[in-house]
């Protein structure tokens, strides 16, 4: 059987064939793809160039009828465009069909304050997707750029690596934490309050600096850093039972105020927003079942971490 060479053909004859396999009518079928007659009556003789075939016969009563070739055409022509159309639509995408595992990267900040209304609301909607909650680490742009992570939380002040893409999630604020009874609860803060006492740090990547840091230095105030942790909910912890205070997210701190017998005050800092923010990498943009989950994360952010919604 000989090859049909694709390059040499007009594809854009496809549809006017298909007009004139259906109507038997020239002027009809140019109405249908919006040629003119001529043009039409045009693509016709084209037609019956590039396949051998006169198409259209004219019946002796007038008006015209199919060739051999065009019947046996017209039951499979149809079919095959809409082939073709399904190469260029958009794929149907059904959240409860998915099965998959998506990796983020996160803290326990996350895990607690979020992932029980996602897991609940993925049951619900989307049973197939699995959610890992996975560590930083130093390679973590090598693991977003080959796929084996999929999002990560940051904030809006983190430096974002070449290629990738982010979207603000929840609003939060900076909370100076300490126990209830420690020394200096009861007194207005200055910035130079913070070369005074231990603090509790969190640390991603097992660096203690912080931006904090970088506004005490601004003031000329340096820290005492006592404890270094990678979990939020040990820095409360530790900060209950001790004089250390710590300076995190007021959100988390006020969900377990009570817990660990704390007060949360205002710092006395230049800036203390924060910005829950989710980052992916730009390749992976138009991936439906990220682009599904990056809403459903955001919205569950919304209810659950911004400062707004769970005051």
């Amino acid at each position: 059987m000989r090859e049909v060479n694709l390059a040499a053909i007009d594809l854009n004859l496809l549809p006017a064939l298909e007009a004139l396999l259906k109507r038997r009518n020239v002027s009809q079928a140019a109405c249908d793809v919006g040629l003119s007659q001529p043009a039409m009556s045009r693509a016709l003789a084209r037609l019956r160039e590039v396949l051998g075939d006169v198409l259209l016969v004219r019946a002796p009563g007038g008006g015209y009828v199919l060739s051999a070739r065009a019947e046996a055409l017209a039951g499979r022509l149809s079919g095959a465009l809409d082939e073709v159309k399904g190469v260029f639509r958009e794929p149907v995408f059904d959240p409860a069909k998915v099965e998959r595992t998506i990796r983020i990267a996160g803290l326990d900040m996350h895990g607690i304050l979020l992932a029980p209304a996602l897991m609940k609301r993925l049951a619900q909607e989307a049973p197939g997707i699995s959610i890992r909650i996975e560590s930083y680490g130093p390679d973590l742009v090598q693991r977003m750029e080959t796929g084996r992570l999929d999002l990560a939380f940051a904030t809006s002040t983190t430096p974002l690596p070449p290629g990738s893409r982010s979207e603000a999630c929840a609003s939060d604020r900076l909370a100076l934490v300490m126990r209830q009874g420690h020394p200096m609860a009861k007194r207005r803060w200055t910035i130079e309050d913070y070369g005074r006492v231990n603090h509790a740090a969190i640390s991603i990547l097992g660096d203690p600096g912080s931006e904090l840091d970088a506004q005490l230095a601004k003031a000329g105030v340096e820290r005492r850093i006592a404890l270094v942790t990678p979990h939020f909910i040990a820095a409360l912890a530790a900060v209950g039972g001790s004089d250390m205070v710590s300076t995190l997210s007021r959100v988390f701190a006020r969900r377990f105020a009570d817990t660990f017998g704390l007060i949360l005050k205002e710092p006395p800092l230049p800036v203390h927003d924060l910005s829950l923010t989710l980052v992916w990498n730009s390749v992976r943009t138009s991936d439906p079942v990220l682009t599904w989950v990056r809403r459903v994360i955001g919205e569950t952010a919304k209810a659950t971490m911004d400062i707004g919604s769970v005051a």
